[in-house]
């Protein structure tokens, strides 16, 4: 089974950067797609930025978009999540989430009940 852990949370002040990490183990195929969701208190969560290690799409949320950048290294089963010039409504949960794609996949799933596995989460509090 694929457990997922992330990290690269914290405390950062408006304006400045986090990278994210979703390591991913248990994986067996390399076809696969992880995405990045985030939630808010008193929000509902939202999906932010996904990525298919088949076609290498990605896919941003338009909040996101020109801010934040999502890569993956097969090698590692490591999903990142490059996050700058972050602003305080970016403060939230941070959660990373994995689905087996089949190989011949075009695109990238975008929606949350496509994802079969998830991580804990990682917070991140961005000050103004």
């Amino acid at each position: 089974e694929v457990q997922l852990v992330e990290s690269g949370g914290g405390l950062v002040q408006a304006g400045g950067s986090l990278r994210l990490s979703c390591a991913a183990s248990g994986v067996s195929f390399d076809e696969y797609a992880v995405g990045w969701f985030r939630q808010a208190p008193g929000k509902e969560r939202e999906g932010i930025s996904y990525i298919s290690t088949v076609d290498d799409s990605t896919y941003y949320r338009p909040s996101v978009k020109g801010r934040f950048i999502i890569s993956s290294d097969i090698t590692k089963n490591t999903v990142y999540l490059q996050m700058n010039s972050l602003k305080p409504e970016d403060t939230a949960t941070y959660y990373c989430a994995f689905a087996y794609l089949s190989v011949s996949r075009v695109g990238v799933p975008t929606r949350e009940q496509d994802y079969d596995y998830w991580g804990q989460g990682t917070q991140v509090t961005v000050s103004s």
